[in-house]
């Protein structure tokens, strides 16, 4: 066989290999209504904080994701859907209240220390999500936040 044939049979398998698994659908993390275990639910979030985590982390730690327009293509579909469970079972401020006393601390730790270190969001995120990287002043806006919270745990206090 040429060169040239094999190139285009290889082609040809590609194009529809890529046709085919347009057909293989994932789980939308679109949550049917609020979970009670909701952050804002139990410990008070201040507007500023609320309105930097949605942007900035709830696609992949909550039970509600906002989908891109390219989501609707595989093989991109899958990767996002791994990306996003991935996200969940690191950290979700949907189920933070289901968290124990000692596993919620922890857990904020690890979201100030990954803002602050530049870990998170993702460069992968942000590169599409322009408005969802970090200011130096809003990390610090959720690191104050991060330990307000983390004083009401530490007292037990919980609003209701």
């Amino acid at each position: 066989m040429k060169t040239s044939s094999l190139i285009k049979t290889g082609t040809g398998f590609l194009i529809l290999f890529l046709i085919v698994i347009q057909f293989f659908d994932t789980d939308k993390n679109i949550a049917a209504i609020p979970s009670e275990n909701a952050i804002e639910k139990h410990y008070v979030v201040p507007g500023y904080a609320q309105g930097l985590l949605k942007t900035s982390c709830y696609d992949c730690h909550s039970n509600t994701t906002v989908y891109p327009w390219y989501n609707n293509i595989q093989p991109v579909k899958w990767w996002l859907a791994d990306h996003v469970n991935s996200g969940k079972r690191h950290f979700n401020f949907d189920e933070f209240n289901s968290y124990s006393k000692e596993k919620k601390l922890k857990k904020l730790d690890e979201v100030a220390e990954t803002i602050r270190n530049g870990e998170m969001p993702l460069t992968s995120y942000t590169v599409v999500h322009r408005d969802a990287k970090l200011s130096d002043t809003q990390k610090s806006e959720i690191e104050q936040w991060v330990r307000d919270v983390k004083k009401q745990i530490e007292q037990q206090i919980v609003k209701k």
